[in-house]
């Protein structure tokens, strides 16, 4: 129970960082060597997904991740992750679709060894 709780709190540190306009606290939620795909295209490493941030807070200033239906896979130090996505901007929704989530536990900590962004 411990680590579903903790991965609930990853996912919501990983939305409050990126609406917020954190980009360093976002790319925190990754593994060192994560990857984070959207529309084709893959941010690997903390420099690359820090920029990635950067790039949407002036894109989308304002936006809000919205995630519900959260489902939780594996034990030990590597699970999987899925729930539906929601992007809300201006109080209109922008996009929709599914996170799908490997994470692994480092030094006790769980982060993002991988998330894409599948659009519906």
């Amino acid at each position: 129970m411990e680590d579903r709780l903790a991965i609930q709190e990853l996912i919501a540190r990983y939305n409050h960082a990126i609406d917020g306009g954190d980009p360093d606290g976002w790319a925190a939620t990754f593994a060192p060597d994560g990857t984070f795909e959207s529309r084709g295209e893959v941010h690997a490493g903390t420099e690359q997904l820090a920029t990635f941030a950067r790039g949407f807070q002036q894109r989308l200033p304002g936006a809000r991740h919205w995630n519900n239906n959260l489902v939780i896979d594996g034990d030990g130090d590597q699970a999987t992750t899925t729930c539906y996505l929601q992007l809300w901007r201006e109080g209109q929704l922008a996009s929709e679709g599914r996170y799908v989530d490997t994470l692994r536990k480092i030094d006790g900590q769980w982060r993002f060894a991988s998330r894409k962004v599948v659009r519906d």
